[in-house]
């Protein structure tokens, strides 16, 4: 299981990392923390995540993780980039359909991110709205 981790400057863990190692702690085994130690407010994809099931509380700059999550479809909102791909991240593993919304945020950091995923075999589309 994954346990405490804490956002540092190089050569640390990047807090660019964060949320999609929140991902990952979800679905560990136990209870895990992430302690942000660079930026404020960069937790903002929590509470989408918790629309997806994800069991995570936060006090200041720590997030308190509940391992074992089952993901289920939901409606979210992408913030940042970082945000969109770990909401990506957790929609691919999630029973039921998801809806990303303001996905437009990945797409300046990952190139036709969608192609690359069906490849490995997640069911994907951008919907036009």
């Amino acid at each position: 299981s994954v346990k405490n981790i804490k956002t540092k400057e190089f050569p640390g863990i990047p807090t660019d990392l964060q949320a999609q190692l929140m991902v990952l702690m979800c679905k560990a085994k136990g209870k895990s923390s992430i302690t942000e130690n660079i930026f404020e407010n960069r937790f903002m994809h929590v509470a989408e995540l918790q629309r997806l099931g994800a069991n995570i509380t936060t006090k200041n700059n720590k997030a308190y993780i509940d391992g074992n999550t089952k993901f289920i479809g939901a409606e979210v909102m992408s913030s940042d980039l970082r945000a969109s791909v770990a909401l990506v991240l957790a929609a691919s593993v999630a029973q039921g359909k998801s809806v990303i919304n303001r996905i437009y945020h990945l797409d300046r950091g990952y190139e036709k991110i969608e192609n690359k995923l069906k490849n490995i075999g997640v069911k994907i589309k951008r919907l036009k709205r």
